[in-house]
């Protein structure tokens, strides 16, 4: 099980921490809502259809509304509103900002009835990670070195964490399909209608033109579909089922380092040594939760997910 987890952890870190970049680069000429729907309209069929085929029953009544809940809450709230926000927010800036999700997560986590109470040492290496993506930020980052940051951009990404931290949570212990798989994809599908929805209410299609769609959004759509979806969706929807919440959390401090490094890859941008500091006191964070070998009082004696069966 150990290896399972660290496998899914690892697609998980450097497939999500491309996507910033690849969203930006897909809503270049495709709305930021539609593309979104169209993203996961695609991948929830492809999952579904193929959990069908597989023999897995699709989900009841009740399980539909589970998903259409976390759907809404996870793409449309979550993925959604930083496609939106990456229109004003470059995508570095955005996957900074955004590595705030893990204190949503901890903290709503141990707030939920039965909920996982961080031990001492996951909250230390929350706040060492936390302590990481400080010092990559820094000031000169925060305001865009130099610009100043979209107002509305910045609380739209707040939000995300919000909305993402929630729709988490709930799916620990909400009615949904045996099948991790035939799950993701019905959240997929119900969180779709919920992004189309809003794109029509927000009137982002007047005055779109399907024919200027150029090729690089093109690209970055169905790399989002295989890679950012199929492969990132999955890996988080099975790792919440499977493994402790501060160590998924993880993914949100390890990203940031992921973006930043194919920023100066793909898109020259500097390397400074204050990021090189930052990215050893994130990835020491990561190993340092995962070494924690209690859960703290206030809940019943569990194996630990590396020794589960």
């Amino acid at each position: 099980m150990k290896s399972k987890i660290w496998t899914a952890l690892l697609a998980l870190y450097i497939v999500w921490g491309s996507t910033y970049l690849a969203i930006r680069v897909t809503i270049e000429t495709i709305p930021p809502f539609f593309h979104a729907g169209l993203r996961f309209l695609i991948s929830g069929l492809i999952l579904v259809i193929w959990q069908r085929a597989a023999g897995n029953a699709l989900p009841t009544r009740k399980q539909w509304v589970s998903a259409a809940l976390i759907g809404t809450l996870l793409l449309l709230g979550g993925n959604g509103l930083v496609a939106w926000a990456e229109q004003f927010i470059p995508s570095g800036i955005a996957a900074l900002i955004l590595a705030a999700s893990p204190m949503f997560l901890v903290i709503g986590e141990a707030l939920r009835p039965n909920g996982i109470k961080p031990t001492w040492q996951g909250i230390v290496g929350l706040l060492i990670g936390f302590a990481g993506i400080f010092i990559l930020v820094g000031p000169s980052e925060i305001s865009g070195s130099g610009a100043k940051l979209e107002t509305l951009g910045v609380i739209a990404l707040l939000g995300a964490c919000l909305f993402w931290a929630a729709g988490s949570m709930y799916s620990k212990s909400a009615n949904l399909p045996k099948s991790s798989l035939m799950s993701t994809g019905a959240q997929m599908l119900m969180g779709s209608i919920s992004l189309f929805l809003v794109s029509l209410l927000t009137g982002e299609l007047n005055g779109w033109d399907a024919s200027a769609v150029s090729a690089r959004s093109l690209y970055g759509l169905l790399y989002l579909i295989l890679a950012g979806s199929l492969i990132g969706f999955v890996s988080y929807g099975w790792l919440l089922q499977n493994a402790p919440i501060s160590l998924v959390s993880t993914y949100a401090y390890v990203n940031p380092i992921i973006a930043v490094f194919l920023g100066s890859w793909l898109a020259s941008e500097a390397l400074e040594p204050r990021i090189g500091l930052a990215a050893g006191i994130i990835i020491g964070s990561v190993i340092f939760i995962n070494s924690t070998r209690t859960m703290g009082q206030g809940r019943k004696k569990e194996v630990l997910v590396e020794n589960q069966q």
